[in-house]
């Protein structure tokens, strides 16, 4: 039983650490399309 709380503990954190990250840095990434999209039409529109 030991054993398997140490294997949790050792792997189990760092994957919900990287789910974490990764969700921020999805939601960023996001953003980050819609301004780029964004940026773009004004541009077309000034052409």
């Amino acid at each position: 039983m030991e054993l398997f709380v140490d294997i949790v503990g050792n792997i189990g954190f760092p994957i919900v650490v990287a789910a974490f990250l990764l969700i921020r840095v999805e939601r960023k990434l996001e953003e980050i399309n819609k301004r780029w999209l964004e940026m773009l039409k004004i541009l077309a529109t000034q052409r």
